[in-house]
């Protein structure tokens, strides 16, 4: 990913633990963005060549070239 691109994804309200925020990868590191308040907080770094974000619950999956990160919002840590 070439240095200030981003990827993203949104979580649904209800699905768990972050519903409706933005979860965004930008320059290696993992933030949630929540637009109505305009917070935005860092939850991960040093992401190396994110391809691809999704969330599923609590669970935000991060598809790199080499590895997979995975983020559980309910704790705050990588697992």
């Amino acid at each position: 990913m070439m240095a200030g691109s981003k990827i993203s994804c949104m979580g649904i309200v209800g699905d768990g633990c972050g519903g409706g925020r933005e979860f965004i990868v930008q320059d290696a590191v993992l933030y949630a963005y929540d637009s109505i308040t305009s917070e935005k907080i860092i939850l991960l770094n040093n992401i190396k060549n994110p391809k691809k974000i999704t969330k599923d619950g609590c669970l935000i999956s991060i598809d790199c070239e080499n590895e997979k990160v995975i983020f559980d919002l309910s704790t705050f840590k990588q697992i």
